[in-house]
């Protein structure tokens, strides 16, 4: 269980401007400013995996290296000072790209079952906190299938979606989950990513029922395969919803 104190951080204000494909970048890039003027971008790489820069960090959630037809080349990215995985899933967790994307004092965050399969990690389960670096800190939450038929996909207690907040700026990575009661605690977002592919996590109305108890600035439905999303931002006319390449 970990057991490390959370410091207060400040709300972060939003920039709202997102970049196009940059030169030199062939995936899409988003960029945000907190209140003390500090730059977040995330990066769409694919499905769930998320590259993100913070003030010279880099972070990585659950970095595959293979999904389909589509590869990405994580040896044109610099080595990662934090790793986040929310489950074992091979679409989650790849194990070669860790190791590929690890130097010395790299910390990997995982639930238990990912820190089984790689044999080291730090493990965090619902309701554990872990303050990084002054400016960084991470909570753990409740992640799983609510519906009938599927809860074997992903069980409740075993998984995480994670809360990273950034010089104060809170963003909610839900992970593989449909509609859950816990969600009801998850206060003050900034930037949400919630998944959208059944029978796995959420249909397109489940997505917007959550968003709406969250209530984010900005939401980027991620993991969403070959999911229709296009009447999602018309339903959701108060939150900026971003649609990227998250197949």
């Amino acid at each position: 269980m970990v057991k490390k104190k959370l410091f207060t951080l400040a709300l972060a204000a939003l920039s709202l401007t997102a970049c196009a494909k940059q030169p030199k970048d062939m995936y899409e890039t988003d960029e945000f400013q907190t209140k003390s003027g500090k730059t977040i971008r995330f990066h769409a790489l694919v499905h769930s995996s998320i590259r993100i820069e913070f003030d010279g960090k880099e972070i990585e959630v659950d970095p595959c290296g293979k999904l389909g037809d589509k590869t990405i080349d994580y040896s044109a990215f610099p080595k990662a000072d934090y790793i986040i995985v929310t489950h074992e899933h091979y679409d989650h967790l790849d194990k070669a790209v860790i190791k590929q994307l690890s130097k010395e004092g790299t910390q990997v965050i995982m639930n238990q079952r990912s820190v089984d399969e790689c044999g080291a990690g730090t493990v965090m389960t619902n309701g554990d906190k872990l303050q990084l670096a002054d400016d960084i800190s991470i909570e753990a939450v409740a992640a799983y299938n609510a519906t009938e038929g599927h809860l074997q996909f992903h069980p409740k207690g075993r998984d995480n979606g994670y809360i990273l907040t950034l010089d104060g700026l809170r963003i909610y990575i839900a992970g593989d989950t449909e509609v859950i009661p816990e969600m009801a605690d998850i206060k003050d977002i900034d930037i949400a990513f919630l998944p959208c592919n059944q029978p796995y996590t959420m249909t397109p109305e489940q997505l917007i029922e959550v968003a709406r108890i969250i209530q984010p600035k900005v939401l980027f439905p991620y993991h969403y395969s070959q999911t229709d999303l296009s009447g999602i931002p018309a339903q959701l006319p108060d939150i900026d919803v971003r649609i990227r390449h998250y197949e």
